[in-house]
């Protein structure tokens, strides 16, 4: 059995262990050592990482009371060494998991609701809740959650016996076989939990809930604590700042202002929408529709514009419409149609000669295709 320093001591850094055993394990290597503060992988968190001597551990599982090291080159068995933890990774893991344990006593304690899924990832942390939760309620949660870190709680922690454990109401996700380890934040929280956590909820720094999502009929609520919130205020910050000084617009008025800016946008929409419809009607005036097969190439016609000249083209009798938008370097689209002939053949045609991929109906095809004007013209000169 390894034994557990981060139980004796959540902010041991660093450690003297014996090496017990070490394995070959693919490329990599599997140490077992006497003791460790390393936690491993386990209750929705993800496990520590850092060095034993100058070997990195790039992961950590336990199997049957023994934590075995993943480590990218073998270690004496039987050398005393030296185990080192990147320390600010596990503190905001620490961080984290106790900010998620006051949220959780909270949403449970207002609603009622379970935890019924937790993971906490290298960037951010989600828990998951069997029951609606409006954006106001979560906002209002989050402010309660840092009344707690502000208070600078002792985190409190406990091994009850199977005694104590009946007359104790706790959180629990899973059905624990043996010991429980309990994890209080007082009177916000009391769960059964694996995982180290910070001494002292001031530790925390901040709790901020980011975002949240419908999931299985409950809500998926993502939060970001102390280092972590940190930086994402700082990421948002700057954002803010440079987009401020583009609009020319204060800080706190950028919303507003963004707002503004889309309305005008959507009138220019359609302002815009407008005149080119004016302007295709007009374009397809002066195009003559005499021949057999009209067809027109234009490089800046886009969206549906192809398709409106084409039928304004046969509104005015054009027998066959062919319109291509596009460059004889980068190809063309195109839209065909007839209100009397089948136009697939002309598709298929085309898709043969050029590389091209469309279809459609008798109608009217559409496709794409790679070749020049010029070839383009020549392949259905005939028609």
């Amino acid at each position: 059995m390894t034994e557990k320093l981060f139980y004796q001591d959540s902010h041991r850094k660093e450690f003297q262990a014996k090496v017990l055993a070490c394995e070959n394990n693919g490329e990599q290597y599997r140490v077992a050592l006497d003791q460790t503060a390393f936690f491993p992988e386990g209750g929705g968190q993800y496990a520590d990482t850092g060095y034993l001597e100058d070997v990195e551990v790039t992961d950590v599982h336990e199997k049957e009371g023994i934590i075995f090291h993943t480590v990218k080159a073998p270690l004496e068995v039987g050398k005393m060494i030296t185990g080192r933890l990147n320390w600010e990774e596990r503190f905001e893991k620490m961080q984290q998991h106790t900010g998620e344990h006051i949220v959780s006593g909270l949403v449970h304690q207002r609603f009622g609701y379970e935890n019924v899924g937790f993971h906490l990832g290298s960037d951010y942390c989600t828990m998951d809740f069997n029951g609606p939760i409006t954006r106001t309620e979560l906002k209002e949660i989050e402010q309660e959650a840092n009344r707690a870190v502000f208070q600078n709680l002792d985190i409190q922690v406990t091994y009850p016996s199977k005694e104590e454990l009946k007359n104790l109401e706790y959180r629990s996700k899973i059905a624990i076989e043996g010991q429980v380890r309990i994890v209080t934040v007082p009177g916000y929280d009391v769960c059964a939990c694996c995982a180290p956590h910070v001494d002292k909820t001031g530790e925390i720094g901040i709790i901020k809930l980011v975002n949240m999502a419908n999931y299985k009929g409950g809500e998926r609520i993502t939060m970001l604590c102390g280092s972590r919130a940190l930086r994402d205020y700082e990421i948002k910050d700057e954002n803010t700042k440079a987009i401020s000084a583009l609009l020319c617009a204060k800080e706190y008025e950028v919303a507003d202002v963004v707002s503004h800016l889309k309305e005008e946008q959507a009138s220019l929409k359609g302002r815009v929408a407008s005149l080119q419809q004016k302007l295709l009607t007009y374009r397809a005036q002066e195009i003559p529709v005499d021949s057999e097969l009209v067809m027109v190439f234009d490089s800046g016609l886009s969206g549906n514009a192809p398709r409106e000249l084409m039928n304004l083209l046969l509104d005015r009798s054009a027998k066959i419409c062919a319109v291509f938008s596009g460059t004889d370097s980068d190809g063309y689209r195109y839209v065909i149609g007839s209100r009397s002939e089948d136009v697939r053949p002309i598709s298929k045609r085309l898709n043969c000669a050029f590389g091209g991929r469309g279809g459609g109906k008798p109608e009217m095809v559409q496709g794409s295709l790679l070749g020049t004007e010029v070839r383009i013209r020549e392949e259905l000169s005939g028609i």
